[in-house]
């Protein structure tokens, strides 16, 4: 049985608002039930559903469901209304899937690219994995109701294009949702990967726990901010870059160069890459990020010794953030992740020992089990909540019923 709070009754409770009556509970709603909750009338309610009818956001509960105990006259949001097509962009690699307007991942596909090689080059292949996906799915363009891509790099999330990019050559002010616009007639929205994930996590494991920090420890060191349930991106898209800042590591007489530009940035010192520069300076054979992750997991003695003293690292940066956002969450994800405890456990260790009491007191550090897909997820759950926002529902209702 549902706890939702009514929304207060008064005859401008609008569809949008009732829509989120709806996708709040799993089984459906009547009218009754719609009046019940809003305190409208029933002629007031007919009017609202036969709005959302109309636009195809609700349609009737299935008949095989109502004769397991469904009432009657029960309406659920109609999930299969379009399609969302998301892609998340990261360092070396993309994943492209088509979602449903539940959020839920239909198709994906994966693919090795790399992010330096230019917006044009990348959003070529993500243009392509798109058309394929449609095709094998049965989905024209038409179907499309929102397109999300996430990059790892700081977006201006008004306008959707990356800003003076570390690791992103050629993005700097690139039109990315212009370069979607022409063949989608809908929602472009672009976002910082983190982000993304960040949300995503929130909404699918954590959804009780509205202030959560995500921490993508992969090529490079990227976090995102939940506050209040919300994507907390600050001023201008900048919030939560904790790789980029700088740090003092006791015997480094010279901090080496991060790949933004200045030197001793966290990401310097307890990046992917910053881990395989210095394997390889131990005369180890990697390449990768992930042949660096294969190595540390073996218990290769210089492996292990530089992902502890890369956690002891991310443990100090996390705790200044920890003292001053105060999540109930840390969730870390990416490559290095998977090194398990010979990261955790220095990141714990200096979280707990250098934060406040007060901060630490009820704060989980835990692995995101959405990794690798938490990009994809969080960018179609941000794309329903856009879709669903109360202008956008109205605006698909005045044009239904015009």
């Amino acid at each position: 049985m549902s706890t939702m709070t009514p929304v207060t009754p008064r005859m401008g409770v609008s569809s949008g608002e009732i829509l989120g009556l709806f996708r709040a509970v799993a089984d459906g709603l009547t009218k009754a039930d719609v009046a019940r909750r809003t305190g409208l009338s029933r002629t007031t309610v007919n009017q609202r559903l036969d709005g959302l009818l109309a636009a195809g956001l609700l349609v009737p509960g299935p008949e095989e469901a109502r004769t397991r105990g469904r009432p009657a006259g029960q309406f659920v949001v109609n999930r299969d209304r379009g399609v969302l097509l998301v892609a998340d962009i990261g360092a070396t690699a993309l994943r492209a899937a088509l979602c449903d307007l539940g959020g839920r991942v239909r198709i994906e596909r994966e693919v090795r690219a790399d992010v330096t090689t230019g917006p044009e080059t990348i959003l070529t292949i993500v243009e392509k994995l798109f058309a394929e996906i449609l095709h094998d799915s049965g989905n024209a363009p038409g179907r499309v109701l929102g397109v999300g891509l996430d990059v790892p790099g700081p977006v201006d999330f008004a306008t959707g294009r990356v800003v003076s990019p570390p690791i992103m050559t050629g993005w700097d002010r690139f039109d990315i949702p212009g370069w979607f616009s022409a063949q989608y007639d809908c929602p472009v929205l672009v976002d910082k990967d983190v982000n993304a994930m960040a949300y995503g996590e929130q909404r699918l494991r954590h959804p009780d726990v509205p202030h959560l920090l995500m921490v993508k420890i992969g090529t490079g060191v990227g976090t995102g901010l939940i506050a209040g349930g919300q994507v907390h991106r600050g001023a201008d898209g900048a919030a939560g870059d904790v790789g980029h800042t700088q740090v003092t590591v006791d015997g480094v007489a010279e901090p080496p160069l991060c790949r933004c530009g200045n030197s001793g940035c966290v990401e310097a010192y307890a990046g992917g890459w910053a881990l395989v520069r210095d394997l390889r300076a131990e005369g180890r054979d990697v390449t990768t990020v992930d042949d660096a992750v294969r190595l540390i997991r073996a218990g290769d003695p210089a492996g292990v010794r530089l992902a502890r003293r890369a956690a002891r690292i991310l443990g100090g940066a996390l705790a200044d953030t920890v003292n001053l956002f105060n999540p109930r969450v840390i969730a870390i994800c990416g490559q290095l992740a998977h090194t398990d405890e010979q990261l955790f456990a220095g990141i714990r260790e200096i979280v707990y020992r250098r934060s406040l009491p007060l901060a630490t007191r009820n704060l989980q550090i835990v692995r995101s089990d959405l990794d690798p897909h938490a990009g994809v997820l969080g960018l179609a759950q941000l794309l329903v909540d856009d879709i669903y926002s109360p202008a956008r529902v109205q605006e698909l209702v005045d044009r239904a019923t015009a």
